[in-house]
């Protein structure tokens, strides 16, 4: 029988075209109107070693990278062994490996996670590859041919995506390719009626872009008017780079890679100081480096935006997992009393509406807006409906002639903000460095003018409370359960809710997107609509859990927290059984009631 969900997970060694031939099945889906998410991992090295993609391919809208794969591809056994923590197979999973490796059946197959209703075909990607395409690197393209015919991919998208990659390239390239994917279709026949439970069945719709994170983070920017960006490469951050530096001389602007994050913030926060929209993009090591920089910022007022996307540590960590253990420092990451404000997008189109927020807010606020992504969003690749390009776009207040004549850059207003000029501006002239100052800008060491000033720059923060305090709610608005957790941790939550409230359970979830200044107001609201509570996170310290502790009292003895090392994605699987778990604990609780 036919279904509408399908996961494949594929592992090999750097050239194996492992990530191409995942890129090639969401550029597919997406150019079919399907929902698909595509995730890749790799070791620590720089070149080669293993590496893993997980594509999940649905009729239907998906949250999550899909928790069991129904299709496993393996080009070589040995390099599973590396990822057999992360991916695990369905009971009847379809497992396809090189028929040429010889590791025992028995050796793989407890970590795979099969059962006797599994099915296992030996192919020969290397020999079909070499027979049809004269090369064993067009493995991959024989592979999607093969996952075509058994699986029901869309052959046109498949092709198409070929033709795109291969075009340009020397006389014969394409025509190989294409013989090594029809290759693959031949072959597979035999096999098709053995596997139709695993057929994919969908109607074509509307295309869809296919875009990550950190590609929509670069996006918003240049939408948002960010002319500067300086950067130093690191990962999971450095496609915010790469992408920029092809389309930001495109629309006038200007992007420098430095080297250090050092000089990073710093040319962010100078190009911003002479009127320039500006932005960077680092990982937690870069953020450490970035924490004097981000106090002068905070003290001089200046516009900045930095995008940071998370991934496991301390130190070098873990460069390409993801983790949500750099909350601490984001929001108090300074010496002194540095107000700044923390977006958090929680998926991979959020990455746009939030980084727009975050230049609107900096430049309407004239502070630091730190945006804490994480790899999982930021590299991960979804389908997405077309963009809206909607937003408003706000730019900094600028003096007025009557202000100009006795003008004081960090007047003692209502809102906390003060009219800014840029260099060069008549009559808008004033001191500005690191250190403490009065309204002109004088600097000033007097304890009344530093207690004044503190309290200035953190009047703003009401004024972003008020105006921007965005989160997401799913489920009933009255549960017997709600679930608490931000970023990319939404994704399998947000199933993992849906699912529980189709089997009639009331189940709820309160994802925030502006984690400093928190929305207190509305999570109170909705805390007051819960029974008992789950706190979700990839920390090990459990940083969000203490954090929400700090302002907010959660229900005492209703309270529960899952949390983890990063390392490996949140699975729709540990919510559900977390949720099932605190649901029997609350139906015990009322028979001892009763």
């Amino acid at each position: 029988m036919p279904i509408q969900d399908l996961t494949f997970a594929i592992v090999g060694s750097g050239g194996d075209g492992v990530v191409v031939l995942g890129d090639f099945m969401a550029q597919a889906a997406a150019r079919e109107g399907l929902h698909c998410m595509k995730v890749e991992a790799y070791g620590p090295q720089i070149r080669g070693g293993e590496s893993s993609c997980t594509v999940r391919i649905s009729a239907v809208p998906i949250f999550a990278q899909g928790d069991r794969v129904d299709v496993m591809i393996a080009f070589n056994w040995a390099d599973f062994g590396r990822f057999k923590s992360e991916i695990v197979a369905s009971a009847n999973a379809v497992v396809l490996y090189e028929a040429d490796d010889e590791t025992p059946r028995e050796e793989v197959e407890p970590h795979l996670g099969t059962s006797e209703g599994s099915r296992w075909i030996p192919v020969p990607f290397t020999r079909l590859a070499k027979e049809s395409a004269g090369t064993a690197l067009a493995k991959n393209i024989v592979t999607l041919g093969i996952c075509s015919e058994l699986f029901g991919l869309p052959r046109e998208g498949l092709l198409q995506a070929v033709t795109k990659k291969f075009s340009t390239k020397k006389a014969g390239v394409l025509e190989a390719n294409v013989r090594g994917f029809e290759t693959g279709e031949v072959w597979a026949k035999e096999y098709s009626a053995r596997v139709a439970d695993k057929h994919l069945e969908f109607s074509r719709g509307e295309p869809m872009l296919l875009m990550s994170g950190n590609e929509l983070s670069a996006v918003a920017a240049l939408h948002a008017g960010c002319r500067f960006f300086a950067g130093y490469p690191i990962t999971p951050s450095s496609e915010v780079l790469q992408f920029l530096s092809e389309w930001m001389p495109r629309v006038g602007g200007h992007l420098v890679q430095t080297e250090d994050e050092l000089a990073a913030i710093g040319a962010v926060i100078g190009a911003s100081f002479a009127g320039v929209k500006a932005m960077t993009a680092t990982s937690g090591p870069g953020l450490a480096l970035m924490t004097e920089m981000l106090g002068l910022a905070a003290m001089a007022e200046v516009p900045a935006v930095i995008i940071d996307v998370q991934r496991g540590g301390p130190s070098t960590g873990l460069p390409t997992k993801s983790e949500q253990a750099d909350l601490w420092q984001a929001l108090f990451g300074s010496h002194g009393d540095a107000p700044r404000v923390v977006l958090a997008p929680a998926d991979v189109e959020d990455c746009f509406h939030t980084t727009v927020a975050a230049f609107n807010i900096a430049e309407e606020t004239q502070l630091p807006v730190i945006v804490l992504s994480d790899q999982f969003i930021a590299q991960r690749k979804e389908s997405l409906s077309m963009l809206t390009l909607d937003h408003e776009v706000i730019g900094r207040q600028v003096p007025t002639a009557g202000e100009l004549a006795d003008y004081k850059r960090y007047r003692d207003t209502k809102t906390g903000i003060s009219a800014m000029t840029w260099p060069g501006m008549k009559g808008g002239e004033y001191q500005t460095n690191g250190l403490e100052h009065d309204e002109a800008g004088r600097p000033s060491s007097m304890h009344l003018v530093h207690e004044k000033m503190n309290a200035k720059r953190y009047r703003k923060l009401r004024q972003v409370r008020d105006k921007y305090s965005f989160f997401r709610t799913y489920g009933p608005e009255n549960a017997d359960l709600g679930i608490v957790c931000w970023g990319s941790a939404k994704g399998p939550v947000k199933e993992a809710v849906l699912r529980a409230n189709g089997r009639g359970e009331k189940v709820s979830a309160f994802v925030p997107q502006m984690l400093y200044p928190f929305p207190n107001h509305d999570f109170r609201h909705y805390l007051r609509g819960v029974r008992d509570v789950i706190i979700f996170e990839l920390s090990y310290s459990a940083q969000f859990y203490k954090y929400l502790r700090t302002f907010e009292e959660l229900p005492d003895g209703h309270t529960f927290l899952f949390k983890r090392s990063g390392g490996k994605n949140l699975t729709v699987g540990e919510v559900e059984d977390k949720i099932q778990k605190v649901l029997e604990i609350g139906a015990l609780r009322r028979e001892v009631l009763v």
